[in-house]
């Protein structure tokens, strides 16, 4: 379904409507959702998270998952546009199947604690319920990420051994997964860690499948991306403006924002597909739904960019 990555492409996952919104306090409308869908897609993003299949007791924010992916796959129904819906139980992939969604990601923890905090089970049980539903999916001929939460450091137990992630990674790739994204739950890792552990991951399976998940909560999720893109991986998830964090992990903040992604990709000479000015124009909607300031690393800069741009233009005017 996804095209083959080349290495001098970056492919962003957005996951703005899914893991940005889901911690928001601010409860935001289907229709407000939809247009950041729109605009998000105008602005040349193609491989977006919009669902999750969660009891909407526990994350009011994703109450609406089956109507955001009805309707995303209903307005888009053909590639390059790939919808995924994030599942961790069979119940809530009948829900993705009835909601027409042809992408799931299963959420796996590797750290017992964070699995019982998060899903109220086991990593054995988690794992054993992840690969019943890779298989059925498989059989059912959707495509398949799995998530490996907890990768690098666990907000309960702390630091996790790198051999214990490395196991559980080659496992899960031996289900045959399409993707595998390996997350800094709650952005503690280090770019040391990243790199290491991405170029160990990447000998060990297939690089071309890996991505990373990755927070900014102690101002370090820029370099962590530039240590895994270093290490080789091209397959990044971000968030719109920045946003995001777990409900079920203390400490955790916003996502690696998009635009960030995006600028450094530019910088780096990768390409990502993406219209900057167009997806830089979504931060003030979407400031407006969440009711409160948003926006990467960039926007600062970009801002002033743009104004010096202006007065420039309006310079010429006055003098012509």
């Amino acid at each position: 379904m996804t095209q083959l990555l080349k290495m001098d492409f970056l492919r962003i996952c957005e996951v703005g409507l899914r893991d940005g919104l889901q911690n928001e306090k601010q409860q935001v409308d289907t229709a407000v959702k939809l247009g950041l869908l729109n605009k998000l897609t105008s602005a040349g993003l193609r491989y977006l998270e919009v669902a999750s299949y969660v009891k909407p007791s526990a994350v009011p924010q994703m109450a609406d998952s089956d109507e955001m992916m009805k309707t995303a796959v209903s307005r888009y129904n053909q590639p390059p546009y790939q919808f995924t819906g994030l599942v961790f139980n069979k119940r809530g992939y009948d829900r993705a199947l009835a909601s027409g969604c042809s992408s799931i990601a299963v959420g796996l923890t590797v750290t017992e604690a964070f699995c019982q905090n998060n899903i109220r089970m086991s990593v054995a049980q988690n794992m054993q319920i992840g690969r019943e539903l890779v298989e059925q999916a498989k059989f059912d001929g959707l495509w398949v990420r799995a998530y490996l939460s907890t990768a690098w450091v666990c907000p309960f137990e702390g630091r996790t051994p790198p051999e214990r992630t490395i196991a559980m990674s080659e496992e899960i790739f031996s289900w045959g997964v399409d993707e595998l994204a390996v997350s800094d739950t709650i952005g503690h890792a280090n770019p040391l860690e990243v790199g290491r552990m991405m170029e160990n991951l990447g000998r060990r399976t297939d690089m071309s499948k890996l991505a990373v998940h990755l927070h900014d909560t102690q101002a370090l999720g820029m370099a962590n991306v530039s240590a895994a893109i270093q290490a080789g991986v091209r397959i990044v998830d971000s968030s719109i403006g920045g946003l995001g964090g777990c409900p079920f992990a203390p400490g955790a903040a916003g996502n690696l924002a998009t635009e960030d992604v995006a600028f450094l990709a530019h910088k780096l000479g990768l390409g990502t597909g993406i219209d900057f000015p167009a997806l830089m124009d979504i931060i003030p909607d979407l400031e407006t739904a969440v009711q409160h300031p948003a926006g990467g690393r960039i926007r600062s800069w970009w801002d002033s960019y743009c104004q010096l741009e202006k007065d420039a233009q309006e310079e010429l005017l006055s003098q012509s």
